[in-house]
């Protein structure tokens, strides 16, 4: 009987947050509050959670001395852009640097040029908090790891990018560095930004 009530209580759990308020075509995989954050992005201006209230946006943990899995995951949210500038949509990306000693708002600033996104004003690239702060932060608010390798100047970190509604709620979670849903994230933010 205990069992079953527990079983029970799940299935209500997870009906519920189903029926949570979203657009007519999205369905939203889970629901993790984005912790406040107040840091600055590669302008050396401050950019909050509150400024993004509001807005949709696509979120993504990476480092600019990255050897491995942030070169694709840049090349792959810049093709991304590409598809959300041809629909028109009103978004924002976050790259939040998972190396914040190394990454200053100049190195992030140089490093964003280099991709040549159709949109740069569109993107925050933000750093200016402890190393121990963003790893916090990732798991908090993204459930995603950002572990310090100390045998190199490499950091372990996922490679999700993550889909925030307009409350600062992640509501998605998608490939970022190989086989990227293209065409899912463009449908999912359609429907969120209506």
């Amino acid at each position: 009987m205990k069992k079953w009530l527990i079983g029970m209580i799940a299935l209500s759990f997870v009906v519920l947050t189903g029926c949570a308020s979203d657009p007519d075509g999205f369905t939203r995989d889970h629901s993790y509050d984005v912790e406040p954050f107040q840091w600055t992005n590669q302008h050396g201006e401050t950019v909050s959670n509150e400024d993004l209230k509001g807005r949709v946006w696509l979120a993504q943990f990476i480092f600019t001395n990255c050897t491995t899995v942030c070169l694709p995951m840049m090349a792959n949210m810049t093709s991304l852009q590409d598809r959300l500038e041809e629909e028109g949509l009103d978004y924002t990306i976050v790259s939040f640097s998972v190396d914040p000693a190394h990454d200053t708002p100049d190195v992030l600033s140089r490093y964003i040029e280099g991709y040549a996104p159709s949109a740069p004003e569109k993107w925050q690239l933000l750093t200016g908090y402890e190393q121990d702060e963003i790893a916090d932060f990732a798991v908090d608010s993204f459930k995603a790891l950002v572990i310090d390798d100390p045998n190199s100047d490499q950091v372990i970190h996922g490679t999700s990018f993550y889909l925030v509604n307009e409350e600062g709620v992640v509501v998605k979670t998608y490939q970022g560095a190989s086989d990227v849903p293209v065409e899912e994230i463009v449908q999912d933010m359609t429907a969120l930004t209506k």
